[in-house]
């Protein structure tokens, strides 16, 4: 049986274009973390237009009904999630250095692999303590698996690579 490698150059492409995706990812969270009342006002005019009602709109409403009487009343609360999606924003930025040379900052392609694996406990805890419903903290775990199987594809990839690089075989 033989084993058919990437070249180093296929290679680098398919760690470049895992790492945009990712990017991508985190700059789409960080961007949608702003508007998070409106989003919530177009979901919930949505569901309401075609009458689909069960225990997902009903949380969609409960929390837009939620942010929009935090938003009038105490409106600094909404500064929490400003620095959600400033963090997820600079988050992106630390993932051009992956982008750039792949072997060398391999570090950030483990962290973000810490971090997705994170999710998990603090969407369980923190999402019981603050009444989160089940189906919504494993949404949120969706983002670590997601993440997290993007970003172990590319670790593989990179290792792949490293060894190449280093051993100076060509692949």
């Amino acid at each position: 049986m033989n084993i058919v490698y990437d070249s180093e150059k296929e290679t680098r492409k398919k760690i470049r274009r895992l790492i945009l995706l990712f990017i991508l990812g985190l700059l789409i969270s960080g961007i949608t973390a702003f508007p998070l009342e409106t989003e919530l006002w177009i979901a919930n005019e949505f569901f309401f237009l075609f009458s689909y009602h069960n225990f997902f709109t009903d949380w969609i409403d409960k929390v837009y009904r939620g942010v929009k009487d935090a938003n009038a009343t105490y409106p600094f609360l909404a500064y929490g999630t400003d620095w959600l999606a400033f963090a997820h924003l600079i988050l992106a930025v630390l993932f051009i250095g992956p982008l750039r040379d792949p072997v060398k900052n391999k570090w950030v392609i483990e962290f973000g692999l810490i971090a997705c694996v994170a999710i998990f406990p603090l969407a369980m805890i923190a999402g019981a303590v603050r009444e989160i419903p089940f189906f919504w903290r494993l949404l949120d775990c969706s983002f670590g698996v997601i993440g997290g199987g993007v970003l172990w594809i590319c670790y593989r990839k990179i290792k792949h690579l490293e060894m190449v690089t280093e051993s100076g075989i060509v692949a």
